[in-house]
């Protein structure tokens, strides 16, 4: 076992002690060597392992002041990997704030009930697709009824599949307008910064659609109904489980209305570029296991294995989209819809906000939550972290740098750097010397590295074929 010290507490200065990749290099390829694993789990393994290490290469940055030196390896950019949020996150934020509108938002979480989460893990795809497609006709058609709002609304979903304790508990958290362009796109429909929606309707329309779409489903031959998932796969076991899925309360929690409407993407983008567990709530690697923190001030200690079962259980399928957008927020109603509604609303004082503070909205982030599902097979979709095989359709914050990439020292290279980049959206330098903090970091590329990962793709001890248990 290797014994990490405890890592700095949870907002200390500088990079944490601990890391998620100090427990896969330690226990990575023994859990390996026991478990059959997908591919993009392999990736995602691989990439945070190597990541920012000498097996990807780089440079060394040298202070023209006082000669400091310290290596600059590159990135991995894989969107499950705790170390390469930050850029793309602030991107996002940056090429989203011009589709902030001047209202209030409310926020939404739509969570699958239990009983659905064996099927979830044997059909991703189609599931969190489905999440997607009867969330966001629910609020949709809601915002569309004559008798409520008679308006269309905007809003950005973005799925998460774990608890802070790294259990499977797939939801999507919602940001949405609190108001819509009327039908006619002659004025702007408010609704009251305290109440959007009555949340039983929400609830029993939510559960609605989507037990539609899996009925659905389940005709087509689309579901997969192996493993634990066996008992449905006969159609009287599947309307046991239908009957038992519309007997439950899908409950909509709705937390509540932002400050302000400039708040709205930087609060949102801690959602939208987190990972099943972030680096600064690693506590300890030691011969008790791996401790980390949960809420309240709470912690959890798995056995290593254990700990890295449940962060795989988050990888997303290569080229899934996990940030959408609908309605007004859609690209294809940008120019048009979106563009209508910001002139309706500058053109009108905005409504009154809830007293809610953006530090008292963040530390309500962690709040437990129950909803239920959403979609957008109409909508625009975009994603904010590349793959390789990303869907075509994918949109905005997809072509990120890998990070750090190299630059002429002479400025004569057309890219921008993308530490000039990172100032630009933050404010924070790192081309500024950490020691001296008066010269200037100058860059030199390393030598080419050797591929040195123990469990490259292929290698001994990585089954790449057959199916992971997921039952």
């Amino acid at each position: 076992m290797h014994a990490h010290g405890p890592a700095p507490p949870h907002g200390g200065e500088g990079r944490p002690r601990l890391e998620v990749a100090d427990v896969f290099r330690a226990h990575g390829e023994a859990y390996r060597q026991r478990q059959l694993l997908t591919r993009d789990q392999l990736n995602v393994m691989r990439d945070i392992e190597t990541c920012r290490t000498a097996v990807l290469g780089g440079h060394v940055d040298v202070c023209d002041a006082c000669g400091h030196s310290v290596p600059a390896y590159n990135s991995c950019r894989n969107r499950h990997c705790p170390k390469c949020q930050a850029l793309t996150a602030a991107k996002w934020v940056a090429e989203r704030m011009d589709r902030i509108l001047p209202t209030h938002y409310f926020h939404g979480v739509f969570t699958l009930p239990a009983q659905l989460r064996p099927l979830c893990r044997r059909n991703p795809v189609r599931l969190y697709d489905l999440l997607f497609v009867a969330a966001s006709q629910t609020l949709l058609q809601l915002g569309r009824d004559p008798e409520r709002l008679g308006a269309q609304l905007g809003f950005t979903a973005v799925l998460h599949t774990w608890t802070r304790a790294l259990e499977y508990h797939p939801h999507v958290h919602v940001i949405v307008t609190g108001g819509g362009l009327a039908t006619a796109g002659d004025r702007w429909v408010t609704v009251d910064p305290g109440y959007l929606f009555p949340v039983q309707v929400q609830s029993m329309l939510f559960r609605g659609k989507f037990l539609d779409g899996l009925r659905r489903l389940y005709a087509a031959g689309d579901l997969d109904l192996g493993g634990k998932c066996g008992d449905w796969a006969s159609p009287a076991g599947f309307q046991v489980l239908l009957d038992r899925l519309y007997a439950l309360d899908w409950v909509v929690y709705a937390k509540r209305p932002f400050a302000g409407p400039e708040q709205v993407f930087k609060y949102f983008s801690n959602y939208t570029h987190r990972v099943g567990l972030s680096n600064r709530r690693l506590v300890s690697l030691d011969a008790r296991g791996v401790c980390f923190r949960t809420k309240d001030g709470k912690t959890v200690t798995l056995a290593p294995e254990d700990f890295i079962r449940r962060f795989l259980l988050h990888v997303l399928p290569s080229g899934f989209v996990k940030i959408r957008h609908y309605g007004l927020m859609a690209s294809s109603n940008a120019k048009t819809k979106l563009a209508a509604a910001r002139r309706l609303l500058e053109s009108t004082p905005p409504p009154p906000t809830s007293p809610t503070t953006a530090p008292e909205a963040s530390a309500a982030l962690t709040t437990s939550t129950i909803l239920t599902q959403a979609d957008g097979a109409t909508t625009d979709v975009t994603s904010p972290t590349p793959s390789p095989s990303a869907r075509a359709h994918s949109v905005g914050g997809a072509s990120d740098p890998r990070v750090p990439q190299s630059t002429s020292s002479s400025g004569s290279d057309s890219h921008q750097d993308w530490r000039d980049l990172f100032k630009q959206l933050t404010g924070i330098d790192l081309t500024r010397c950490p020691r001296c903090q008066q010269g200037r970091m100058l860059r030199f590329p390393l030598p080419p590295p050797e591929n040195t990962w123990p469990g490259s793709i292929g290698g001994p001890g990585v089954a790449m074929t057959g199916r992971p248990d997921t039952s």
